[in-house]
């Protein structure tokens, strides 16, 4: 085996209930914290606490900022498209998430 067969992967298991701080966020996606600032008036991520100045947000905002990054630089769309465009995607999810659950007896039925 190669040392790098060897090594050892590290990491932690995030999940929605992970928080991270506003710094934290901003270095994940490589923004200022004006833009963060600006995403959380326009409703597009919500922090999750507050603690003197400090902002926590969960994990997911990572998620979301960094997809609004890319459809502001890909497709050159504004703050309220990018929020609008999150919301769809969330109600598609929601809906997608619901459909599986329907279906999935559908499913067991079918393996006679």
């Amino acid at each position: 085996m190669t040392e790098h067969e060897n090594s050892m992967i590290e990491g932690q298991v995030i999940d929605d209930s992970t928080e991270i701080t506003i710094v934290q966020l901003c270095r994940r996606c490589a923004v200022e914290t004006e833009l963060v600032e600006r995403l959380v008036a326009e409703g597009i991520i919500e922090p999750s606490r507050q603690e003197g100045d400090m902002l926590y947000f969960p994990q997911s905002c990572t998620r979301r900022t960094r997809i609004v990054l890319r459809l502001r630089s890909d497709l050159g769309v504004n703050m309220a498209g990018a929020a609008l465009a999150l919301e769809l995607l969330d109600r598609i999810d929601r809906l997608q998430s619901r459909l599986s659950v329907v279906a999935s007896p559908v499913r067991g039925r079918n393996r006679r």
